[in-house]
């Protein structure tokens, strides 16, 4: 029962906030990987654990618990730029395929993107084309993105995306 009311949680604006869920978590935790020493990603930012970027620096380390701690203490930030920027009510799905994207980009090229605009429009059907189009870092396209972003859309849209 309590799974079921997960799934068809809807969030709308000023209503119910929501939180990712193990779906979401699994996806960002999938493409994200633990690097327990600081290394610079493709797009040339020092980043450590899951995917952390804040107050990186050459050289740190953090052991498998840190990391873990820092996902959790991130993820409500980047949870509360898609309740406070989408007007749209959206399923459990949407909410952490989202999360996992800005996750990834970043809450400024979620606020300027045609996703956004595609999404808050009530246009779901044309948002996983939207999400699959961020696929570069500096300017290439990734093999690793590209699958990201297939991932992320398949979720989206409720779909398996665990063997991408």
């Amino acid at each position: 029962m309590e799974q079921k009311q997960a799934e068809s949680q809807k969030m709308g604006h000023g209503e119910n906030k929501m939180n990712t869920s193990e779906a979401g978590l699994a996806l960002i935790k999938k493409f994200e990987g633990c690097e327990l020493e600081a290394y610079r990603c493709s797009a040339n930012v020092l980043t450590i654990g899951f995917g952390r970027i804040k107050e990186v620096k050459e050289g740190d380390t953090c052991s498998q618990e840190q990391a873990e701690e820092w996902l959790a203490e991130e993820l409500p930030e980047y949870e509360s730029y898609i309740n406070d920027m989408v007007d749209v009510d959206l399923t459990q799905n949407q909410f952490d395929a989202l999360v996992a994207w800005i996750y990834n980009l970043g809450p400024t090229n979620f606020k300027a993107s045609t996703l956004l605009n595609v999404l808050n429009a009530g246009e779901y059907e044309n948002v996983p084309e939207q999400i699959k189009r961020w696929n570069k870092a500096g300017g290439k396209v990734l093999d690793g993105l590209i699958r990201r972003r297939k991932a992320e859309a398949l979720l989206f849209e409720g779909k398996e995306w665990e063997n991408v």
